[in-house]
């Protein structure tokens, strides 16, 4: 009989925090800008330098832990993790080990029937620990020159990393945990979460055992996964190459892979070290940090709204589908839009519309995230109440607000300056589709004889000779009338 194997995962998972110094020092945390310049004798590991702790930094972190209901360490320290290598200018980093700052959390989940055996519900990913530590440099392979660089710019940098348990067992069960983690996080303001720049990173520890037995197999650790995607294609890979060493008799090493994303393969970078391989000890140059119940219910009362709260107030408050919902409270700068351009006055459905409709064709067909997203709720405010009170129709309304979504112009002072508003003299409207009448006999033969849709061209035509400013359901009356 064969075996039937399970996947066992668990995540490092390193957040890049919205700070604008960094951990230690004073040096900008701005992503981009010319190499080595937001360093100073801190970051770079200068002897004789001195670290001081960014109060920011400990505030974002308690603020995560508190949303994943762990518990806050009241008292805790830093530690030095000794290892060299060219992006790591001290040959340590400061993190902790010992005494992390929130620890026993958890994260609820959405699941799937096929990953928990049964009906879809909720699981909870328990959540080990989460520390503060430094970001090291960047290393830059040159292969032109055949060299490789180093930027110094984002050593220092301030990261949270956040541990979890070994609770999950599919690609899907990950990503709905990254994803309620990255918004959870993005909600708090805590970081942007962008993978893509860096300031979330996905390590995935994984191994395989046979389904039924309680002891863990042998785990790897995937690097180098820089979207969704990626982390859900290595699992998948991983899944595979570890299930078929066992089948074939092998045994899978404790090891550190690197993933290929264009090849999607991953291949060994280095055997994977153990806490005592880093030879840790308590940072000398920093106190131990105590938590008082000051601190705590300072931060406790900071507590923004999160995704979940949101969602089901949205649904008391506002008469939009569950469906627009759920895709607004998906970005929290789209949520922020939303309510800040309700609150101006305009009807929550009419805003949704817009969200829903134009604005996601364009980011769709612009290739732009919700965050990406710029126009202001006051211009959006403005568009829609141009559209409501008719003084420009559907067709210019979609023109105007494309060049909203692009520049965020002023709508009521584009549609001024570019003639846009539509004609509201009847007898002006009336003119014209007496002229379309004259000059389309065949048309109006063919709607006579009952051909409805005849009546179509010639609101067309009508609209044509309006430039477009005139309400094509106005036409449409009045062409009826006046072929009766």
């Amino acid at each position: 009989m064969a075996k039937i194997y399970e996947t066992v995962i668990g995540l490092e998972v390193h957040v890049e925090l919205a700070t604008r110094t960094k951990i230690f020092c004073g040096c900008s945390t701005a992503f981009g800008g010319r190499p080595n310049s937001h360093t100073c004798p801190v970051c770079t590991g200068m002897p004789g330098t001195l670290p001081v702790l960014n109060r920011k930094v400990l505030e974002y972190a308690v603020a995560v832990g508190l949303a994943a209901n762990c518990s806050i360490t009241r008292y805790c320290k830093f530690d030095r993790k000794n290892y060299f290598y060219p992006d790591n200018p001290q040959n340590y980093q400061i993190s902790q080990l010992y005494l992390p700052v929130c620890r026993d959390g958890y994260v609820e989940i959405d699941t799937k029937a096929e990953s928990e055996g049964g009906m879809p519900g909720k699981k909870r990913i328990g959540i080990h620990e989460i520390h503060m530590e430094e970001d090291a440099g960047k290393l830059i392979h040159d292969e032109e020159e055949d060299c490789t660089l180093i930027d110094y710019n984002r050593s220092g940098v301030p990261l949270i990393e956040i541990v979890s348990e070994p609770d999950m067992r599919s690609a899907e069960e990950v990503i709905a945990f990254l994803e309620k983690l990255r918004l959870m996080i993005q909600y708090l303001g805590a970081s942007d979460c962008k993978m893509q720049e860096g300031s979330m990173r996905v390590d995935v520890n994984l191994s395989v055992r046979e389904r039924g037995t309680d002891r863990f197999g042998t785990r790897t650790e995937m690097k180098n996964l820089n979207s969704f995607r990626s982390v859900a294609r290595a699992i998948e890979r991983e899944r595979e190459r570890q299930t078929d060493l066992l089948e074939s008799g092998g045994t899978v090493v404790q090891e550190t892979r690197r993933w290929d994303e264009a090849k999607e393969i991953s291949f060994p970078m280095r055997s994977k070290e153990d806490a005592q391989d880093y030879r840790y000890f308590p940072d000398p140059d920093l106190p131990p940090v105590s938590i008082d119940d000051g601190f705590l219910e300072e931060i406790r009362s900071r507590q923004p709204e999160l995704r979940t709260e949101k969602m089901e107030r949205y649904k008391s408050e506002f008469d939009i589908p569950d469906y627009d919902i759920e895709i607004i409270t998906g970005s929290k700068h789209m949520a922020d839009l939303f309510e800040a351009t309700v609150a101006l006055g305009v009807p929550p459905k009419k805003v949704s519309n817009w969200l829903m409709g134009e604005t996601l064709r364009l980011l769709k067909e612009k290739e732009l995230d919700p965050d990406d997203i710029r126009f202001s709720p006051e211009n959006l405010a403005k568009l829609i109440a141009l559209t409501e009170r008719k003084a420009i129709n559907s067709t210019v309304a979609k023109a105007v607000f494309e060049k909203l979504f692009d520049k965020d112009v002023d709508p009521e002072q584009y549609v001024e300056e570019h003639g846009l508003k539509m004609v509201d003299d009847r007898e002006a409207l009336r003119k014209a589709v007496e002229k379309v009448i004259a000059a389309n006999p065949q048309s109006v033969e063919d709607y006579r004889g009952g051909k409805e849709r005849a009546v179509g061209y010639l609101v067309g035509q009508t609209m044509r000779a309006m430039k477009g400013k005139a309400d094509p359901v106005t036409v449409n009356g009045l062409l009826k009338e006046l072929l009766h």
